[in-house]
């Protein structure tokens, strides 16, 4: 690469990151010099770095609106609730120009319900390089969480690493994993990050989105699906009033769970506890149809119905709901194809 190439490289990326603080002091003529040197050129070509370098721009960050609302429609299945919750919460907070604090959203429920699925569409339709975008940040409890001994250590290194990501980029998402086997105690390090400020320490963390996936409250889910399935009523007459009460609460006294006697509960800074109802046979089918869809694989139902059958379901005599959701579909269609 010439020289002048890559002069302009160095500035561009410094104009991508908007910040120069990595950057070894240099003369600050020489600086000057060079930036008036390339004034014609960037005016010209400025944009040019953006479509090859991931930037915190709206190039690279824009939210899709009709993209995850038919996402939520033909790619997640059996989740009126949940779908609906997304999709206003999120349209409502990147519309939203100068929110008041930061989108917290709580996904809870069984395996294999679309919690981590859900997770990657908000992803594929804000950032442009999707679950790669470098401004995704994925914390699973059990891998960068392990030992409770180290509880003090992970929260002051939590708080360091959102502070950091944030500062990078306002619109950074971050997505807690496993909350149901986080320590308690640990995510409370963050409340300040979620709470109504401006800024803290000159930073400001109100267009960054939260995400917590957790089996945790997945028990009474699933109670009030049996009940409405019990009393004749079909699923999707069963609302979030129906739950949100009796999860949040059940969420918040679980003493295994991460957000046990958490702040961020009792101060009400979860903005949606977002419940994912257990998983019946169609849906294990529409789940297998999508995959083969997505494996450009001709759909076949037959196959799909051999699928299906193959998962358990429970309660055992009546064989309702799929004791692992549309977790293993991917491995029962490479055994069936």
């Amino acid at each position: 690469m010439k020289p002048r190439k890559q002069n302009v490289l160095l500035l561009l990326m410094l104009v991508c990151s908007g910040t120069t603080l990595g950057i070894e002091p240099i003369s600050t003529t020489i600086a000057v010099g060079m930036a008036a040197a390339l004034t014609g050129f960037l005016a010209s070509y400025q944009n040019l770095f953006y479509y090859f370098h991931e930037c915190c721009r709206p190039e690279w960050i824009s939210f899709n609106k009709t993209g995850l609302k038919n996402d939520l429609e033909n790619k997640l299945f059996g989740q009126h609730i949940a779908s609906r919750i997304i999709l206003k919460a999120v349209n409502g907070f990147m519309r939203n120009s100068n929110p008041k604090k930061p989108l917290v959203l709580s996904l809870h429920g069984w395996t294999g319900t679309g919690k981590n699925f859900v997770s990657q569409l908000i992803a594929e339709n804000i950032y442009k390089e999707g679950m790669d975008s470098k401004f995704i940040h994925v914390f699973t409890s059990t891998l960068h969480f392990p030992h409770a001994s180290q509880n003090a250590l992970y929260k002051s290194q939590l708080q360091q690493w959102i502070k950091g990501n944030v500062t990078n980029c306002e619109r950074s998402m971050f997505i807690f994993d496993e909350m149901d086997k986080m320590h308690p105690g640990l995510i409370d390090s963050i409340k300040p990050y979620l709470d109504y400020y401006d800024k803290l320490d000159g930073v400001s963390y109100r267009k960054s989105i939260f995400v917590f996936l957790s089996n945790a409250g997945g028990d009474s889910i699933i109670q009030t699906a049996l009940d409405f399935w019990r009393a004749g009523r079909d699923r999707e007459e069963i609302e979030l009033k129906d739950l949100e009460t009796s999860l949040s609460l059940s969420v918040f006294n679980n003493n295994q769970s991460g957000f046990f006697h958490t702040s961020l509960i009792d101060k009400n800074l979860v903005d949606f506890f977002v419940p994912f109802l257990p998983l019946e046979y169609q849906h294990v089918v529409q789940c297998t149809m999508a995959e083969m869809n997505a494996r450009n694989i001709k759909p076949d139902r037959d196959v799909a119905d051999q699928v299906a059958r193959d998962l358990v379901y429970f309660p055992k005599s009546e064989r309702v709901f799929s004791v692992k959701g549309c977790k293993t579909i991917e491995s029962k269609l490479d055994y069936y194809t």
